[in-house]
This record gives C-alpha cells, structure tokens and sequence, in this order.
C-alpha cells in the first residue's frame, strides 16, 4: 500500500484500547496498577528487596513509599498516552507481583514484556500463565505482530518462561545492563504472531 498506508494502519493500531485488567484464570487476574495501590505495592516490594535485588536494576530507586507514588503516576501516564502498560498480578485480590508491557512500537507493531514475582509464590507457573494472557491480547487485542522478553543470561528463571511460552532465542547482549556493580550480559526471546498462532492451534 506503501508509505501511506502504512503510516494509516499504525495510527489505526495505536486507537486500539490497551486492557485495564485481565483474568488469567479463576484467582488470578491482572489490573492495571492504580494510586491507591502504591502502598501495599511498596510492601510487597520491601518484603522481597533481596531477592529481586539479584536481576532488577531499579530497586535503589525504589527506597520510599513516594518513589513508588511517582512512578505509579508515570505508569498511569504512559497507559493514557498508549505507550505501555504495568499491571498488578493479583492472586485472591492480593498483589504478588507485577507484568508490564514496557514499550510499544506501534508502527512496527511489536511490544516487550517485563515482570517479577514474589518470592513466596515462585514455581507456581503464575509468570507464564500471566505472561501468556497478556501474549494474547497483545496479539489478539492490540493487533502487534512481535513480542520480545529481555532476559539475563543467568536468570534461569526468566529464561525458562520465555522457553515455556515458545519464544525464540535470538541473540545474546555483552555487557546488556549495569546492575548496582557489574554489568550483566542479556538474551533477547521474540515470537511474532504467526508463530504463536500455530503454537495455539497446535
């Protein structure tokens, strides 16, 4: 259709309403995180500060209840403005982490995926199961084509998320992230839609 059209069908795509919440499954559910969230945000956040310290970067930003306020509010500004979304993972009602959709670039029509869980519910499949509703409405929803997932090399966790969900791997990252006092080398997962389609219908 050339540049006009292409320029017509990513603005027609950037329309399409991100999800305020979604169910993942009975118990589980994802909700775009609010205001009045940011407490028990920040707890859950303190309470797991150690462990998530090991592959998250931003935790010294992270060191009060008004950080946690402020960005909160940048989040609400970027799910406005369509550039991304962060929501609560709830299980029962109570948050026990979170998944974002860290970037969107609609013209190319790809997005990328962030996330972290408390400690006490890990190996529960919450992340993947999570994961894959928010793979969905990317794809079903939104009308992307690409999903991306980030990774430390040695996040094993992390990695096993992206191969349980079927990304491929497509290349390592030197020296990807400055975390606290060392670099960490990254491996970048994608699958486009195509590929995930065939998956489901598999």
């Amino acid at each position: 259709m050339g540049v006009d059209g292409d320029i017509s069908d990513s603005s027609r795509l950037s329309r399409r309403s991100l999800a305020p919440g979604l169910i993942v499954e009975e118990g589980l559910e994802l909700s775009i995180v609010k205001d009045d969230d940011a407490e028990e945000m920040f707890l859950k956040i303190e309470e797991n500060r150690a462990y998530l310290r090991e592959w998250l970067p931003w935790l010294d930003d992270t060191k009060t209840l008004q950080d946690e306020i402020s960005f909160i509010a940048i989040c609400i500004d970027d799910f406005e403005k369509r550039k991304g979304a962060f929501y609560a993972i709830r299980f029962h009602g109570e948050i026990i982490g979170t998944i974002s959709i860290n970037w969107i670039d609609w013209a190319n029509k790809g997005c990328g995926v962030g996330y972290w869980l408390s400690e006490s519910h890990m190996g529960r499949g919450y992340v993947t199961k999570a994961c894959n509703s928010l793979m969905e409405h990317c794809f079903e929803g939104l009308g992307l084509h690409r999903f991306v997932l980030e990774s430390a090399v040695e996040n094993h966790a992390s990695r096993a998320v992206a191969e349980r969900l079927g990304l491929r791997m497509e290349g390592i990252s030197k020296d990807r992230e400055w975390l606290y006092d060392h670099f960490t080398d990254s491996v970048m997962y994608a699958i486009t839609y195509p590929e995930w389609k065939s998956s489901t219908q598999g």
